[in-house]
């Protein structure tokens, strides 16, 4: 706005039309008085926002406000509130009667909370359509015609922070941003902090503001009277002796006038003087808000409104320390307020976010203290975005390819110049690092150890050691803001409901496997509430119940406590009603109302916004898990714990080793798909149930059936969650080493294989409680039949995870919509993907070349490949085209273009583009390198002849190449194909010339979670810090089916498209990542294979 009106001025200027300099639309178009009336109604004082008010009571169309922090909802409510404003949502019942009054009545109207579409039957009433009838206006609504009143005023706000709006609703109504900025939240900190230290400067200034409003409104009087007199007077004016007592009257006030403006304006500057000094402490907190504000883009439940925000910010100035010296004061309420709100966050957020939200608080308060460089911050986030490297690799004997593409892309960040060429002169240098346990603590070589600062440092860890990033950050945010700033405050049910009164709510936002019920239940105990305490599960039908709960408590004072509020989604908007007619005059102060729910979109944002959010997550690590399980009913119960008379020993054991079991599946999800291909939430009930049927039968049974109690816990109790064939099977291998003969009757029974865990011997509760605090805290990949290298893959998800979430709050990258600069980029990334992709396959050539023939299946499977590729190949190639003409303004950039450019910038494959391909984890630059390589290897058996090694995972649908080898063997030899199945043999060469007689030979494939020895040809141990091993030629043979008993010496590995390895089942039955299993030879037994998740992968995430 402000770019357009300087460019205004100055064409204005050039053609020599008169113009003032600065040009402000408040000044011109806006009321002094009416400016100062909207300050006071809550309209934040900024230029902008000022502006924004100019324009909505100036404009011929009716205004549609972009509100997320609710400021223009507040200014419109307090403003209106004399004319009987009625506040109205799309949803209301009585939406149409209310509006109908409104026109007739000629009384203001707001309607809030729209979305991105506004109901087709205000059309009329947003273009104005009134015709006169019989000299009076009407307007036609729907069936009604009603009589429409000049006084009639209509507001429309959305709490969406970026909603797209079509381009034919913005031109009906007047599109206004009330989006807080930085400058503009500065201003109210400023205001706020002022107002509480030095009240007496902020009167002044109010005053101020008051008084030369009236000058100017004095003024303003005299020049409409001088006119007024020149008008109406008449004849010679110098005989007109009462016209001339007039004018001098005006001239003697017009002075005193501007002898008082004089002094105002010399009042003004030292007020503001005195203001200025708290500037630093509104700067910093007004980033604090924008770091908090984006953080709902990780979670839908992290909502954070202002309001809260500055009750924060108002309770800091009251708590923390005071001082004459105005130094020390704005320190103590720096820090004072930052831990705060640090601590008021942190409760709120799941475990996984709470190192992203310090370093997102850390970098942004860097950032505008101008210590780093944005670019830099953004290379540490993506990792650059590139395609092609020309550059080779100086040492591959330790400098893996991926961290080499982006060090060279990291040599074209200002900072980090010159270092891919330090690389190239001695890689040796910077080993020490890769080598290293802790990274961040070895020192870089000269001269880049005291050149660079801690985040391009940083950047340099990302490159070589992207799995020890988090502790960098934990060390970065350490430095910068404290150790405080990354020991989140343990959960404290007490404190939050310090912080909560009658008027708010407090929320528990889920996790699989926590349950807050039992703590909330004592909580109520300890509080005297156990009597005035209700709870009530939603679901169907269970809303007008929870509804009258709610409103017996208000006026008794008890609790309430609504569980599982994701399951009752539509009952939402009423429950948001409800709170929001919450008042202390409405409610018993000693009333509150608990809410639980899972993250969920639809959740009411000013409920989030407003309440009290705590996550509670299951304890983490083996030694807590099971001291939980020891310490919570029914094994705590006396009674319970001793209720196997003369069978002590036999219950004792297995409850240990159910317990550890229990702990053992939580514990592995952290594994990523080397753990569970999906996380399932075991929880505290599937362990409760064992315990109590592992009793019974204990009871019942002289000899324990270990085979009956295997069954109910795993396949009913654990294995009732578990939809995956894969899992299931893990999950009863992992059962079946607690529950033998061995765990009862062996002494010391190691429970990991490097013997740290063992089967207490027997003993009371007291002492198992005391051997169970003798486990180390953290526990290593191990005892969950895992190699140590699972570690490594553990700590790259968590980084990724880390890194997706931070751009996640960056909207995609971008900074404040795109720039030039970053338009350029994106156009010649575009352009060089474009410039890269061949065109389209002609399939009808290639169905001469290669027809359909009964001998020969792979014909048909090669044609049905090709169309597969022309359809992801035109998505890609149109969605590139139509986004180059957008960046140069040739089309609109809608919503769909703007997620692929956001994509692109970060170096993502954009999610139409997914929709239409093959499964891939890849980045961008390494997807498009892959996608062209299969494109190539369709294109040469084309032009050639069908290859003789296949590249399994250059297929699209893979199955249907493993149907084709099958149909071709069984119409050879004429068997029915459901009686064939596949045979495998692992050959000891990477290359072949010839093709086999039968079957197919396959190269391509990964090893992940072992290593394939080729001189014995088994599975064997991983590499330290080599996760993936390539396979050398797999020869796939159909063979007429044959049972082999041989099971201990074949270890049947599942193949998976991607290292997710989860899929869904789609159309054609087939899994959309899981493709086939395959039998590999082993000396070790398969068990050991299974608990270490190994599996073959068609391709890599990098």
């Amino acid at each position: 706005r402000h770019d357009c009106t300087k460019l205004w001025t100055s064409l204005c200027q050039s053609k020599n039309i008169p113009c003032s300099d600065d040009f402000s639309l408040s000044k011109t178009l806006g009321d002094p008085m009416q400016i100062w009336a909207w300050n006071i109604a809550g309209l934040p004082s900024d230029s902008f926002s000022i502006d924004n008010g100019v324009i909505v009571s100036n404009s011929r169309r009716w205004p549609l406000m972009i509100d997320p922090e609710g400021q223009a909802n507040k200014w419109v409510k307090n403003s209106e509130k004399e004319k009987n404003l009625s506040v109205i949502k799309l949803t209301d019942g009585d939406f149409v009667r209310t509006l109908e009054n409104c026109i007739q009545f000629g009384t203001p109207l707001l309607l809030e909370n729209v979305g991105e579409e506004l109901d087709p039957s205000l059309e009329p009433l947003l273009l104005r359509q009134t015709f006169k009838q019989g000299g009076v206006e009407y307007i036609r609504l729907g069936e009604s015609i009603i009589e429409y009143s000049a006084e009639f005023r209509f507001y429309i706000t959305t709490k969406l922070r970026n909603p797209h709006y079509l381009p034919e609703l913005a031109t009906k109504v007047s599109l206004l941003n009330f989006m807080i900025t930085p400058d503009s939240l500065q201003d109210q900190l400023l205001g706020i902090v002022v107002a509480k230290e030095r009240p007496q400067l902020e009167e002044e200034r109010n005053a101020l503001i008051l008084q030369s409003a009236d000058n100017k409104r004095q003024l303003k009087e005299i020049e409409d009277n001088i006119l007024e007199t020149l008008q109406s007077s008449e004849g010679n004016i110098l005989e007109d002796e009462s016209a001339i007592k007039i004018l001098d009257s005006a001239k003697v006030m017009s002075n005193e006038i501007t002898q008082k403006q004089q002094i105002a304006e010399k009042t003004e500057i030292k007020i503001a003087e005195g203001r200025e000094g708290y500037r630093p402490i509104a700067q910093h907190s007004s980033v604090l808000f924008f770091s908090i504000s984006d953080l709902t883009n990780i979670d839908p439940m992290y909502q954070y409104s202002l309001s809260w925000f500055i009750n924060i910010y108002i309770n800091s100035i009251k708590q923390s320390n005071m001082s004459n010296n105005l130094a020390k004061r704005l320190q103590n309420l720096t820090d004072y307020f930052t831990y705060d709100l640090y601590c008021n966050v942190c409760r709120s957020l799941f475990e996984k976010d709470k190192l992203l939200f310090s370093f997102r608080l850390c970098y942004n308060l860097l950032l505008e203290k101008g210590e780093i460089e944005y670019p830099d911050l953004m290379f540490l986030l993506t990792g650059g975005v590139g395609l092609q490297n020309s550059v080779p690799n100086p040492d591959s004997s330790w400098l893996l390819d991926r961290s080499w593409d982006e060090i060279c892309r990291a040599s074209d960040l200002p900072g980090l110049k010159g270092i891919k060429d330090a690389f190239i002169k001695s890689p040796g240098d910077f080993k020490p690092i890769y080598d290293s346990k802790e990274p961040c603590t070895v020192d870089l070589p000269a001269p880049w150890c005291d050149c660079l600062n801690d985040l391009q440092k940083m950047i340099i860890i990302r490159c070589l050691r992207p799995d020890k990033i988090p502790p960098a950050i934990t060390k970065f945010v350490t430095h910068n803001l404290g150790d405080k700033f990354v020991q989140p405050p343990p959960f404290d049910l007490s404190k939050s409901y310090l912080d909560s009164n009658c008027t708010i709510p407090l929320v528990f936002v889920l996790s699989p496997g926590a349950d807050p019920m039992a703590s909330l239940l004592k909580f109520a105990s300890d509080m005297n509430m156990s009597e005035k305490f209700q709870s009530i599960s939603l679901g169907q039908g269970q809303g007008p119940i929870a509804a009258k709960m709610i409103s017996t408590a208000m006026k008794d004072g008890t609790w309430v406590c609504l569980q599982n509020c994701h399951l009752a989604i539509s009952w939402m908007s009423a429950l948001e009603k409800i709170c929001e007619d919450f008042s202390p005059a409405t409610c018993h102060p000693d009333f509150r109302l608990w809410l639980t729910s899972y993250p969920s979109r639809q959740f009411p944002v000013t409920l989030l916004q407003n309440a009290v959010k705590m996550t509670n997550e299951p304890p983490t690590g083996l030694r807590l898990n099971l001291l939980q399980s020891y310490l919570s009913d029914p094994v705590s119960d006396p009674i319970f714990f001793t209720n196997c008379p003369k069978k002590e020993h036999v219950w004792e054991k297995l409850l240990y080793g159910l317990c550890f079991f229990h702990a053992l599946v939580q514990e592995r999800k952290k594994f990523g798909p080397l753990g569970w291909n999906i996380p399932y939430g075991f929880n505290e009930s599937d362990l409760r149930i064992s315990i109590r049927q592992l009793q019974l039968f204990i009871n019942e049974y002289d000899n324990v059936p270990l085979e009956a109690i295997s069954y109910l816990t795993g396949e009913c109790n654990y294995g009732g969650r578990v939809t995956d064939d894969w899992d299931r099977r893990l999950l009863v291998t992992i059962l079946a080493d607690f529950y033998n003969k061995n765990v009862i009757w062996g002494h010391n029974y190691p429970l990991s294989p490097c013997g740290r865990y063992t089967v207490p011997p027997k003993s009371s509760y007291k002492d198992y409680m005391y051997f169970i605090k003798k486990l180390p805290l953290s526990q290593s990949p191990e005892v969950f039949g895992l190699h140590e290298n699972a570690d490594t893959s553990k700590d790259l998800q968590e980084t990724k995870l880390l890194f997706d979430s931070l751009l996640l709050t960056h909207g995609g990258g971008a900074k404040g919509g795109a720039t030039s600069g970053s338009d350029n980029t994106l156009y010649d990334i575009a352009n060089d993907i474009l410039t890269k992709l061949p065109s389209n396959f002609d399939t009808e050539a290639a169905l001469l070349k290669f027809p359909v023939l009964y001998e020969e299946s792979m014909n048909t499977v090669l044609v049905q490949e090709m169309e597969r590729y022309n359809t992801l190949c035109s998505t890609i190639r149109v969605s590139l085209q139509n986004l180059l003409k957008a960046i140069k303004g040739l089309v609109e950039m809608d919503s769909e273009l703007e997620a692929v450019a956001g994509n692109l910038m970060v170096g993502k494959v954009p999610e139409k583009w997914a929709k239409r391909s093959y499964p891939s984890l890849k980045p961008l630059g390494s997807f498009v390198n892959d996608f062209l390589s299969r494109l190539k290897f369709l294109q040469v058996w084309y032009e050639t002849r069908k290859p003789s090694v296949f590249w399994l995972s250059g297929f699209f649908f893979t199955q249907a190449f493993l149907t084709g080898a099958m149909q071709n063997y069984a119409r050879k030899y004429h068997i029915p194909i459901d009686l064939l199945s596949f045979d495998f043999e692992i050959l000891p060469v990477d290359a072949s010339e010839t093709e086999p007689d039968d079957g197919v030979y396959v190269t391509g494939l990964f090893l992940d979670g072992a290593r394939w020895d080729k001189e014995s040809g088994v599975l064997a141990e991983q590499y330290p810090k080599v996760l993936f091993d390539s396979m050398p030629i797999i020869w796939i043979k159909p063979t007429k089916e044959k049972r082999t008993d041989e099971s201990q010496t074949l270890y049947v590995c599942p193949l998976y498209k991607t290292s997710e390895r989860k899929g869904t089942l789609s159309t054609t039955g087939h899994s959309t990542n899981f493709v086939i299993s395959m039998m590999l030879p082993t000396s070790l037994r398969p068990q050991h294979w299974i608990k270490r998740g190994v599996a073959l992968l068609c391709q890599l995430d990098d």
